[in-house]
């Protein structure tokens, strides 16, 4: 029985959270099409009769721009020093550029397989596939090379069976029937968070946050939980554009938010969604902290 844990790390919006959610089979991590979607170390666990992979998906490695910024670097920076593989995504392109360099610099220290996953190769032409191959592989000795779309499920299952080539032989980390190790409230809040970066204007999704203020159940027929969230933005200007004319925008992201996160639950919800102003929040380690970014989660070295 072979088990280990594998990171997913990469540039912002290469794909790391919908390639996860594929090869689990469901939705764990959040996604949009602004960077820097996931803030947090998000692990899932795919378990099956070969054994136990666990993945670590982590924050897209860019320049921190302010504290939340430095958070999610050393998060995603430690997560590649605690695992058994590592799979970098990166987007099918000859043009290898600071960003990706910036990364390789970061493998070379570290003697860990890593698999090179070229994710969206549904967006490109085919006959540019081995182009593509070439220029990483003249960059990094890879373990291996695997071309992807995360999005149609093009050869996912291949990236499954090659990484139980390379882990370690051992017993499961956790039971068999554990999808993930987020606590339900993060996922509720996660999910209202993406609903809000895939409506709000541009400039306002990297600016919020969503804390769960009161989560609990109550036996009602077949049972409903009520929940209250609050958004949280920088800017007084802001909050009237998540609000929206006579509280339009505010309804849509809570009835978009509500059937997901009855799924999850597999329950009745009863949200109800309020709005906050935090000025500068991101640069603030006590609110970062509050709003459930916190230096304890960071794996250990």
């Amino acid at each position: 029985m072979k088990s280990g844990f594998v990171a997913l790390i990469g540039r912002p919006n290469v794909g790391k959270s919908t390639l996860m959610n594929r090869l689990i089979g469901q939705k764990i991590a959040i996604t949009s099409p602004r960077p820097q979607t996931t803030r947090n170390r998000i692990q899932t666990v795919y378990t099956e009769e070969r054994g136990q992979i666990v993945f670590v998906d982590t924050p897209g490695i860019h320049k921190a721009k302010n504290k939340l910024g430095d958070y999610m670097m050393n998060i995603a920076n430690q997560s590649m020093k605690n695992v058994d593989v590592i799979l970098w995504l990166v987007e099918p392109s000859d043009k290898i550029g600071e960003g990706e360099q910036h990364i390789i610099r970061q493998l070379k220290n570290i003697k860990i397989p890593v698999i090179l996953v070229i994710n969206k190769i549904d967006t490109a032409k085919r006959p540019e596939l081995l182009k593509y191959i070439d220029a990483y592989r003249r960059i990094y000795d890879f373990s291996e090379i695997i071309p992807v779309s995360a999005l149609k499920g093009e050869n996912t299952q291949d990236i499954l069976d090659t990484l139980y080539g390379y882990l370690p032989e051992g017993p499961y980390f956790f039971d068999e029937d554990t999808v993930t190790d987020q606590p339900m409230r993060q996922i509720a809040a996660e999910l209202i968070r993406e609903k809000a970066l895939r409506n709000l204007e541009k400039e306002i999704p990297h600016g919020i946050a969503v804390v769960i203020e009161k989560m609990e159940y109550r036996k009602c027929g077949k049972g409903i939980y009520d929940i209250e969230a609050t958004i949280i933005c920088e800017r007084d200007s802001h909050k009237g554009i998540i609000i929206g004319k006579g509280g339009a925008m505010l309804k849509k992201i809570g009835s978009l938010a509500r059937p997901e996160i009855e799924d999850m639950l597999e329950a009745q919800v009863n949200l109800k969604l309020w709005v906050k102003v935090r000025k500068d929040w991101r640069d603030s380690d006590l609110l970062i902290k509050n709003f459930g970014y916190r230096k304890e989660d960071y794996p250990k070295a």
